[in-house]
């Protein structure tokens, strides 16, 4: 594997990024992995690597770099990552604040910036570009997919955070632009996307021309797809890679 962290101009300054790709001529298809709300640690660049594994050239950005070199990580004492709703007030107000900081638009140009960093990186296989976001992340994802739907046509939204509300940016709104594929994951007892919330989504994408999957998996809560978590699940997690890989292979590598 071959492992790179490069800047990457955009409107505000010079976005961190981590990159990764196999050893070879390419071009290897891009993925690019929307950070959940803690923030860049090892935990998502190991995530990068396994996609790129797979034969894919995964980007991974600092979203936060705007403040910096930015991210949270608290463990309990069994050394897994405790999760927002666990924590003291104090320091889940300290990830509340920074994750309040970021706005859609400036994601929106920074994967216009990403985007066009992709297309001159000539490792990079031209044409759609895979995506996969968790929480925040997961939230992001669904507007950009459809900010960029001629682009980001391969899309995963794990645990991905209120995707319908009344806020005038809520990014359900925005379904019937969607084009390719885009994948969802869920836990049965996620508070912050529960049930009923995704019997509400998935009517709405029923009439959307985007192809849709998704798995509602039992018994686990938000979070459970990402491996230092103390909600981790591991069946629930597999299933998902199984799912989002064979989108990947569908829409990248045909």
């Amino acid at each position: 594997m071959r492992e790179n962290f490069l800047n990457v101009p955009t409107r505000d300054g010079l976005m961190n990024i981590f990159l990764v790709y196999p050893k070879g001529k390419g071009p290897f298809p891009p993925v690019i992995l929307f950070m959940d709300i803690w923030g860049i640690r090892e935990e998502l660049k190991g995530i990068a690597r396994r996609i790129a594994k797979k034969g894919y050239m995964a980007i991974l950005p600092n979203f936060y770099y705007r403040e910096g070199n930015v991210s949270f990580e608290f463990y309990n004492e069994n050394q897994r990552m405790i999760s927002l709703h666990r924590l003291d007030p104090k320091r889940k107000a300290k990830v509340n604040r920074q994750r309040q900081k970021l706005k859609k638009p400036m994601v929106k140009n920074d994967i216009a910036a990403l985007l066009k960093f992709v297309d001159s990186q000539k490792i990079a296989a031209s044409g759609a570009v895979g995506s996969i976001g968790w929480c925040m992340g997961g939230w992001f994802i669904l507007g950009m997919a459809a900010a960029f739907p001629d682009r980001l046509q391969a899309s995963a939204s794990l645990h991905g955070t209120r995707l319908i509300s009344e806020e005038k940016d809520s990014p359900h709104l925005l379904v019937k632009r969607l084009k390719g594929e885009f994948y969802c994951g869920w836990g049965e007892l996620d508070h912050l996307s529960p049930p009923e919330m995704v019997n509400k989504f998935e009517e709405l994408l029923k009439p959307c021309s985007v192809k849709y999957n998704s798995n509602l998996h039992l018994g686990v809560e938000h979070g459970y797809a990402l491996p230092d978590r103390d909600v981790y699940n591991q069946q629930a997690a597999e299933a998902d890679w199984e799912a989002i890989f064979e989108m990947f292979n569908r829409q990248l590598k045909n």
